[in-house]
């Protein structure tokens, strides 16, 4: 089993980017954490960032392709515009659960709405990092039965 941590733009620049809103986590560290939670649960998790949507794009259809069992994706701003990321989540039968350090409904107007989820199995916002590990947890559990979508 295998799983895909996907981050979208400018999350290449947590830890320095607006430290009072996404706080002082590097991204590694996030992978870092992950990496380990995959580890104690014998299963894989590939991770990429990119500030270029078509490139999410092409992680999402390769996920689906090689047959991970889901993806964990902070799409940052793309959440609020992208139509592209919404119709390559809704072509790809893995479960996506989506994912903001921030909560996005106390911030601007313009973050108040994702676009993704609605074709998204979930959407953790407002808890930090730890919604990462939220979201991880919540796929493991989904694979082995114990959750429904």
């Amino acid at each position: 089993m295998a799983y895909l941590l996907l981050n979208g733009p400018n999350l290449n620049r947590l830890g320095v980017r607006e430290p009072d809103i996404y706080g002082s986590a590097a991204l590694h560290d996030i992978e870092k954490k992950l990496q380990q939670i995959a580890g104690e649960n014998h299963t894989e998790l590939q991770a990429k960032q990119s500030n270029h949507e078509g490139e999410l794009i092409d992680a999402i259809h390769l996920a689906a392709d090689d047959g991970l069992e889901g993806i964990i994706f902070n799409p940052g701003a793309y959440s609020h515009t992208s139509y592209a990321l919404r119709d390559a989540i809704s072509s790809v039968d893995i479960p996506v659960i989506e994912v903001h350090i921030s909560n996005i409904h106390e911030r601007e107007a313009f973050r108040h709405t994702s676009v993704l989820s609605a074709v998204t199995i979930g959407q953790i916002v407002g808890l930090g990092v730890l919604g990462y590990e939220l979201a991880f947890s919540a796929l493991l559990k989904l694979n082995k039965g114990e959750v429904k979508e």
